[in-house]
């Protein structure tokens, strides 16, 4: 599970951080005859990265089986600190001045608590296919919330596309749930809400700290948290040890989490934000795949039609242009 620099560029889905890069150097040498052009090389991974967010739900889907929601989500963020903190005590990274700690807070509840956290309460009574129709809306709601925060007004074609991209997830939403709104369509609207908050904040700390480092400070913060949630949760929730459910805990510890935004930002870095968030525009429809392919889903015909239409409005508000400040 699922990112963030300017205010109408398309940010990332990501379930767990905020991912912001810098435009290639236009003045950086040629590559050497024989090695990979550093464009090709972006480009696969941001692939990597997009294809590791896309298997988020369905191996959180997985994850439930053995434990519980606030267990998955608790053991999830420990795994996760774990491996980010001792990446950045080997790479000898200095400690954030204090300043950005505010921020650093914003990006750990959205992104590293928030988003997992309401994602996976939703997941135990949402299907997965139906969960990435809504979340698909996440660069659209990230974008309104970038733009307020960083005070850019954009064109009116922005605007448009943006509003009916959410008129097709409410519709889809409202549709699937029978008329009305169930509590996990609650959680996931709330989970869209704290995650673009994350990803804001994430997307303005990552033009002074690169974005790997925001992610890996923002879950070394949740460390405190997450030992609590665990200790509190594990004696109260069953655990019923299982392939898959360790198989869907480690992925959306190791893959999800770290390893997904460290190729994320790393191609972003060589081909820049605008073509990297243009691949990501794949990610709903790649979870709508993987959950019929995994978990065995009837995708209903409805789904398909509504990520599409989420895909061409998150289109339409990339060539819509990046407003004025």
């Amino acid at each position: 599970m699922t990112a963030q620099d300017s205010a109408i560029t398309v940010p990332t889905i990501a379930v767990g951080p905020e991912a912001a890069g810098t435009e290639p150097d236009a003045r950086a040498p040629l590559a050497s005859p024989g090695s990979v052009p550093a464009g090709r090389n972006g480009t696969l991974l941001a692939l990597l990265g997009v294809v590791s967010f896309s298997l988020t739900f369905p191996s959180t889907a997985w994850g439930l089986e053995s434990f519980g929601p606030w267990s998955l989500v608790a053991l999830r963020s420990l795994l996760a600190a774990a491996i980010a903190g001792g990446v950045l005590l080997v790479a000898r990274v200095r400690v954030p001045e204090r300043q950005h700690w505010a921020g650093l807070a914003v990006v750990a509840g959205g992104v590293v608590v928030g988003f997992p956290l309401l994602t996976t309460l939703a997941l135990q009574t949402s299907t997965t296919s139906h969960a990435a129709v809504v979340v698909g809306l996440l660069p659209l709601t990230t974008a309104v919330f970038s733009s307020l925060r960083t005070g850019s007004r954009p064109p009116r074609a922005f605007w448009a596309a943006a509003l009916a991209g959410a008129a097709v997830v409410i519709a889809f939403t409202v549709l699937q749930s029978g008329g009305g709104l169930s509590a996990g369509d609650l959680y996931l609207f709330c989970a869209l809400l704290v995650c673009a908050a994350g990803y804001t904040e994430g997307g303005r700390l990552a033009k002074v700290m690169p974005g790997w480092q925001v992610t890996g400070w923002a879950l070394v913060l949740t460390v405190p948290l997450a030992v609590a949630g665990a200790a509190l949760a594990l004696p109260h929730e069953p655990v019923r040890m299982s392939a898959h459910g360790v198989t869907g805990l480690v992925w959306v510890s190791v893959a999800s989490t770290f390893f997904g935004l460290y190729v994320w930002y790393r191609g972003m870095a060589e081909i820049g934000v605008a073509r990297a968030s243009q691949l990501q525009l794949a990610q709903p429809l790649l979870t709508l795949v993987w959950s019929f392919l995994l978990l065995g889903e009837e995708v209903a015909p409805a789904a398909p039609a509504a990520a599409v239409g989420v895909l061409v409005c998150i289109a339409v508000t990339q060539r819509a242009g990046a407003g004025r400040s």
